[in-house]
């Protein structure tokens, strides 16, 4: 016999196994998601905002567990477990136009989005920012420098340079102020300390106590040819250009070639994609003007002949 089957207001089915016989009841449970934790909910927008960055893939994984680092570091104290001393100064090697201080803006961000930093501003500068004219100049212009770094990060470009000059020179003194206020005021802001990967090894060869103070080293490779046409792409839609096949293909073999002839050289990868960008445009202005073509098309596109590269790969100026 056909049961009859009612469904109840509450979300349960009432089954009516005959007239007579007692009612079983079967509940449905729903299935609740668990919500996620604001940690696990930033780690995804921390994801998000690496995931804008061309390649970097090795580099992306290291913030990430830097974060998670800190965050469970953060649990276990609550538990009265013991934690790892958590000293986040960093340094960055690698050639220029890897990412790097696009890198260490994105780190101050997110670091002050998740408290552990009060402003999370990056201070950038090098050696002539630091280094004074005569004995006690260095420290105070130093000093100067981290005040402004407080609450956020201090980035310093090409920081070999510190160690260079002698007994004599000043930037040793910059170099003495700088591991001082690292541990003095090592939880207030995070010195990143940046350059080429042969120079930074040498520099920490010049003071053995060093190194220890920055327990993350994170190496930025060169960009892959595929990936500095992605950046170039990106460059120049931002810029709201185009670049035409012919163009496109012309800037690709451009990019073999000079892989090939920098292998293990000093090839300074999106911030060359940024100067060719640039004279392009400016180059496609020129014959814009001379040929007296203003639709939208020819405003937006970037021909073939446009591209001038410089004879010298390692030139990073405006050519």
């Amino acid at each position: 016999m056909d049961q009859p089957i009612r469904l109840k207001n509450n979300g349960q089915i009432s089954i009516t196994l005959n007239h007579r016989a007692k009612k079983e009841t079967v509940e449905v449970k729903e299935f609740v998601t668990e919500v996620a934790s604001p940690e696990y909910e930033l780690l995804k927008e921390i994801e998000q905002e690496l995931n804008t960055l061309v390649g970097l893939e090795e580099v992306k994984r290291i913030i990430k567990e830097i974060y998670a680092w800190i965050i469970i570091n953060q649990k276990r104290e609550q538990h009265g477990l013991k934690t790892g001393k958590q000293v986040l100064h960093m340094m960055f090697k690698g050639n220029p136009g890897t990412g790097k201080t696009t890198v260490a803006r994105l780190i101050g961000k997110l670091f002050h989005k998740a408290n552990i930093l009060s402003k999370g501003h990056l201070v950038e500068c090098e050696r002539a920012d630091l280094v004074g004219e005569y004995i006690g100049h260095t420290a105070q212009k130093t000093r100067d420098v981290i005040k402004k770094a407080i609450g956020g990060i201090l980035f310093i470009d090409e920081a070999y340079s510190l160690g260079r000059g002698g007994e004599k020179d000043f930037g040793k003194e910059a170099i003495d102020t700088l591991v001082k206020h690292m541990e003095d005021r090592q939880h207030e802001f995070i010195l990143i300390l940046a350059g080429y990967s042969r120079e930074m090894d040498g520099f920490l060869a010049l003071n053995p106590g060093l190194e220890s103070r920055f327990p993350i080293i994170i190496e930025f490779p060169d960009y892959s040819v595929e990936q500095l046409m992605k950046i170039a792409r990106k460059m120049v839609a931002e810029k709201e250009y185009v670049l035409s096949e012919e163009a496109e293909r012309k800037l690709r073999d451009h990019l073999i070639s000079v892989k090939l002839q920098m292998h293990g050289g000093r090839f300074s990868n999106g911030r060359y994609i940024r100067n060719v960008i640039e004279k392009s445009i400016r180059t496609q202005a020129m014959r814009l003007l001379t040929e007296n073509q203003y639709s939208k098309q020819d405003l937006l596109t970037l021909r073939a002949t446009d591209l001038v590269f410089p004879k010298d790969p390692t030139t990073f100026s405006l050519y």
